[in-house]
């Protein structure tokens, strides 16, 4: 999703994401990004991953250091728990 967002919105293919990438930092990402991935991760997992509450409970400072590893644990803490309920 985060490369389809990068090619869509930027033109970048061949960018190198990993575990410690940052949004902000490393793919200069800004916020209307982080609203599209937001949509993205909604339209692939519905109600099961609402990454909009995840950012609302951070501070600036961890939203802008945010990596991509956060966000997969996240999404796949929200995934499990959404299955055993």
């Amino acid at each position: 999703m985060l490369a389809r967002l990068l090619e869509d919105e930027y033109g970048l293919d061949d960018v190198e994401i990993g575990m410690a990438t940052t949004f902000n930092r490393d793919l200069e990402l800004e916020s209307i990004d982080l609203v599209t991935l937001s949509g993205l991760l909604e339209e692939r997992y519905g109600g099961r991953v609402n990454f909009a509450e995840f950012l609302a409970g951070m501070e600036f400072d961890e939203i802008i250091g945010l990596t991509v590893g956060q966000l997969v644990h996240y999404v796949v803490t929200s995934l499990k728990a959404a299955g055993a309920s």
